[in-house]
């Protein structure tokens, strides 16, 4: 499916995996709507993302602004919360035909079931759940709608697609860790559900792929010491490093263009296998 000319709704659009795919898929020719919490910096990479004008470097003073066409909006969300996503939804489905999402939203709140403070609160768990997995099919069942309702592009090779969504899910879903109990079960839950959404979808000409990373750059990581960075990136066989956004990102394009990518979780992780800790 040809990105240039639809609309893609990116949740965590403002930050990390997020911000890099809103960036690729905006580059690319889609209008992007960036789904984030209120007070996060979606206003401001929005305006970023605008900035049309700009000229490459080098480029004449007569250059055409690089991404005529496309806009990039955000959407103060939750993505737990019912009205506000179908308000970043009707949003998108304003723009143009909503044919991308991306679910990039998420915590990763550590926790041992017996910690240094005793049993792991409940509350915590659930929180966890409910952001990761239940904010992930919210978004997934809302913008599902709004895509079955589009006419179908035609789409080459693929044949006729009317949209693809792309869930973030993690080796933690296969590897986790101690400590990560409600953070495995809630990624383990997202690759657990995208076959079955992918099978009942098809009829709808909507794929459904889930990406699971390893250790990326995130703003979260970028919260370590160096020195825990460069460790954590040594563990990755090869590359050994950190995951760079782009990487996912480009990931993210690939699933889009190539139509027989369905009902499938893939892992981008440098070949890693996270130990117990």
């Amino acid at each position: 499916m040809d990105i240039k000319g639809t609309v893609a709704l990116v949740t965590g659009g403002a930050s990390g995996l997020g911000a890099a795919t809103a960036r690729r898929l905006f580059e690319a020719g889609a209008s992007v709507v960036l789904l984030d919490l209120p007070g996060s910096a979606g206003e401001a990479f929005a305006a970023e993302l605008n900035a049309r004008d700009a000229l490459q470097p080098g480029s004449p003073a007569t250059t055409a602004p690089a991404h005529p066409g496309n806009e990039a909006v955000f959407v103060p969300a939750d993505v737990t919360n019912e009205d506000q996503v179908q308000a970043a939804v009707d949003v998108a489905v304003a723009l143009g035909p909503l044919r991308i999402v991306v679910n990039c939203a998420g915590i990763a709140t550590p926790g041992k079931v017996l910690g240094r403070d005793g049993v792991l609160p409940l509350e915590h768990f659930t929180r966890v759940i409910q952001i990761n997995l239940v904010g992930t099919f919210n978004v997934i069942r809302l913008a599902a709608a709004a895509m079955a309702a589009t006419e179908p592009a035609v789409t080459g090779l693929g044949g006729p697609e009317r949209g693809v969504i792309i869930n973030t899910a993690s080796v933690a879903a296969f590897d986790g860790q101690i400590g990560q109990p409600a953070y495995a079960a809630s990624k383990g839950a997202v690759a657990a559900m995208t076959l079955p959404i992918a099978r009942e979808l098809a009829r709808s000409l909507v794929r459904v792929v889930t990406i699971a990373p390893g250790i990326f750059e995130t703003p979260m990581m970028a919260g370590l010491p160096q020195e825990a960075q460069d460790s954590l990136g040594h563990q990755v066989p090869h590359p050994s490093r950190l995951g760079r956004p782009a990487e996912y990102a480009n990931l993210v394009a690939h699933i889009v263009d190539n139509a027989m990518l369905n009902g499938e979780t893939i892992r981008l992780d440098g070949a890693i296998r996270m130990g117990p800790k």
